[in-house]
């Protein structure tokens, strides 16, 4: 999709995103974005929720819920024996 906007710079510097850019990008109020600059060009791109990345973003590894308990446990008691 290509969409081209004309908006203006305001007081402070503030940049106002017109309805059919958030629409397009599908940004919601709160989320952070990152803006680059490149040259005199202003790339604007949303930053994903870490936790929204981990529910959907690319899987590297599995673990099972038995294997997390008993890293869990293992780590409680390297801990409990060590502050003894």
């Amino acid at each position: 999709m290509s969409l081209s906007v004309e908006t203006r710079v305001g007081k402070k510097h503030t940049i106002y995103l017109p309805k059919a850019v958030v629409e397009a990008t599908g940004l919601k109020e709160g989320e952070k974005i990152l803006l680059r600059v490149m040259d005199r060009t202003v790339v604007v791109e949303p930053l994903m929720d870490p936790l929204e990345l981990a529910l959907s973003g690319e899987k590297y590894a599995t673990i099972d819920p038995e294997q997390i308990e008993a890293i869990s446990v293992g780590e409680q008691g390297t801990r409990v024996k060590g502050s003894s």
